[in-house]
């Protein structure tokens, strides 16, 4: 297991859409600890594949440090291979939301409370749950990655300019952080 650079906001491979992982694919396994190490390190809830430059539609979460305080299920660290949403909920939630490739940048983002997600867990099985509370918030923001979308992107115009010096801080490397982070132009490893 090793820490992965993490990429920048505006890097061009979060802006791709992610095809499916092969289940069969043998390096799926070394990828999936990989990014769990990057996560833990970085003090993430989750990480998706394109965040370590990677174009694959997977991503890990453990969003149990968030969920403990607000007194919501424990799912402790999970993988998600090939997610699909099936069903939002009605009720739409606003709260601040945060990315380890846009780091000190928060903002405030409406998402259903509830959604129902079919994938496949790390042993390759396929599971049909339905998540609430910021649990549901974690698996939207990574699904976002997969499908080429940052939170910034709920924004509205006048809200992203409100950042645009941190953005610039990020872009330029300036911006300091306890994990590796690849700024734009930045080689990946």
């Amino acid at each position: 297991m090793s820490v992965r650079p993490i990429v920048t906001w505006n890097d061009p491979v979060l802006r791709e859409v992610c095809p499916p992982v092969d289940p069969k694919d043998r390096t799926l396994q070394g990828l999936v600890e990989d990014m769990m190490e990057t996560m833990e390190t970085a003090e993430g809830v989750g990480l998706a594949a394109p965040q370590i430059g990677i174009v694959q539609r997977v991503f890990v979460m453990d969003a149990d440090p968030i969920t403990e305080e607000l007194d919501e299920p424990d799912y402790g660290p999970m993988v998600f291979m090939n997610p699909e949403i099936l069903n939002f909920g009605e009720e739409l939630v606003e709260l601040e939301e945060g990315c380890l490739s846009i780091p000190d940048v928060r903002d405030k983002v409406k998402r259903p409370d509830e959604i129902h997600v079919r994938y496949l867990d790390a042993s390759l099985q396929v599971k049909e749950e339905t998540f609430r509370g910021w649990t549901s918030r974690v698996i939207q923001h990574e699904l976002d990655h997969l499908d080429g979308k940052l939170f910034l992107d709920y924004l509205s115009a006048f809200k992203r300019r409100l950042h645009k010096s941190r953005l610039e801080k990020i872009d330029s490397g300036r911006v300091e952080t306890t994990y590796p982070l690849v700024p734009r132009g930045g080689e990946r490893v």
